[in-house]
């Protein structure tokens, strides 16, 4: 069974978070490392509180798990963060050549902030993937995000190569938060572009950007290429999004 480690918050509601990344990594196969990052008071409607979890000690999480003792992680899932000092502490301590999908959380789904801009920039550098939704797209490269229509494949296109410059190796821009029939992801490299295609359902669950990550993260450690595991990732998240539960 091949072990990832994920580093995000915990959600007393159960609906995001460590609990939602533990619960897709073992229905496709894998084990989790957990580092949490912050302790969150939800419900399925609202952020009400949040403690973070002190930065030597994210570190420490981090550190134990990777042991030569043990089994060591063959990928990494990053959600929530917490403070900049967090990030700078976490870059620090996850080893080199592992590769790692960094979901940029930075609103929960009812609305309450989670993390700044400014607390992603130590770890960019270090991302295999960054998957963030289409408004997180806009944050992070400075950009509007027009609320009626998607935006076209250019604007992607062009958010992307902004967002590439931060040094991460490759963004996908999800699509679940679009129109149309269809959800589409993008996936941009520095030289190339792929689309990830699959029906709109008419369901809304909590939890999706985390689910997708984990997913990916599993697919990596398990060996695929970066491409292969955003379209397993992808059939993987209608799968989950057309049970009922």
């Amino acid at each position: 069974m091949s072990r990832i480690l994920v580093v995000a918050g915990t959600d007393s509601s159960g609906g995001a978070g460590l609990s939602r990344d533990i619960a897709m990594a073992q229905s496709l196969g894998c084990s989790v490392s957990p580092v949490v990052t912050a302790v969150t008071v939800q419900t399925n409607k609202a952020l009400i509180a949040t403690q973070p979890i002190p930065p030597q000690i994210i570190a420490g999480q981090v550190t134990a798990a990777f042991d030569p003792a043990g089994q060591i992680p063959r990928a990494i899932k990053i959600g929530m963060i917490g403070a900049p000092d967090a990030a700078q502490s976490l870059a620090q301590a996850l080893p080199l050549g592992v590769p790692i999908v960094l979901d940029p959380v930075l609103k929960s789904s009812s609305g309450g902030a989670l993390m700044s801009l400014e607390t992603l920039t130590p770890l960019l550098p270090r991302v295999t993937l960054l998957t963030p939704n289409l408004e997180e797209s806009a944050l992070l490269a400075g950009t509007s995000h027009p609320s009626q229509e998607p935006p076209e494949l250019a604007e992607l296109a062009a958010r992307a190569q902004i967002i590439l410059a931060t040094g991460v190796a490759a963004v996908l821009i999800k699509g679940g938060h679009g129109r149309g029939a269809r959800s589409i992801d993008h996936l941009f490299t520095a030289d190339s572009h792929q689309m990830f295609s699959a029906p709109r359902l008419p369901v809304s669950k909590r939890g999706t950007g985390c689910s997708l990550a984990t997913a990916l993260a599993c697919a990596l450690a398990q060996g695929a290429p970066v491409a292969e595991a955003c379209a397993k990732a992808k059939a993987q998240m209608t799968l989950w999004l057309g049970r009922e539960g």
